[in-house]
């Protein structure tokens, strides 16, 4: 059964946020790892390969909680001009499993694809990865099964004023919730500075 997701913002993170891309997926567990890359992956690859995602035109989507990065969404449009494909991948930490993350975040994915003119969603995974099947058959793709590996294809609609309006209100959205919760952990860096100081001024008002 799937939890109430988890309060956090979704949004596209920057090309200046590799370093937080590659701290989410150095936090994944091994498992999780394994079923984001499709095999066992050292802490040197993922540098790497974080450092190098957004240098490819990659579109990622991230999920946040009090400004950590717990899951993301990348797509890969394959081809240079007017791609009519792409490659998705997901990764989410193991606490914030089964909280319908990947759901939310297919969802932008798509968005993202369609306003993009990419039709054709590819998704690999490896067989054991049923909650990813799971996703990927809300969305109506099609599963091909290897012996370890599967392949989901589904297809993206075509874009429309609305559906390019509502990427734009998602991006607004997103700003608005990092900028809301930078503001919220500053003001409690401040509140935790300064609550010594106060409990000792008061410890000494009342004798104590």
């Amino acid at each position: 059964m799937t939890d109430q997701v988890t309060p956090g913002i979704i949004r596209k993170l920057w090309a200046g946020e590799a370093e937080i891309f590659k701290d989410h997926l150095l936090r994944l567990d091994v498992e999780s790892r394994r079923f984001r890359f499709g095999s066992a992956v050292s802490a040197e690859f993922i540098e790497r390969y974080a450092a190098r995602a957004f240098r490819t035109g990659a579109i990622v989507h991230g999920y946040f909680v009090d400004g950590t990065l717990r899951a993301a969404a990348e797509l890969y449009p394959m081809g240079d001009v007017l791609p009519g494909e792409a490659e998705a991948a997901f990764s989410v930490e193991r606490e914030f499993q089964n909280h319908g993350l990947g759901t939310l975040l297919l969802e932008r994915v798509i968005l993202a694809a369609r306003n993009r003119g990419i039709r054709t969603l590819c998704l690999n995974c490896l067989a054991q990865n049923r909650r990813m099947q799971q996703i990927a058959r809300k969305f109506d793709a099609d599963l091909s099964f290897d012996t370890d590996e599967v392949m989901a294809e589904l297809k993206a609609p075509f874009p429309t004023a609305l559906s390019l309006a509502r990427e734009a209100a998602a991006d607004a959205q997103g700003v608005a919730g990092a900028m809301l919760q930078a503001h919220r952990l500053a003001t409690g860096r401040l509140f935790d500075m300064f609550m010594p100081a106060n409990d000792e001024r008061a410890l000494e008002a009342t004798g104590s």
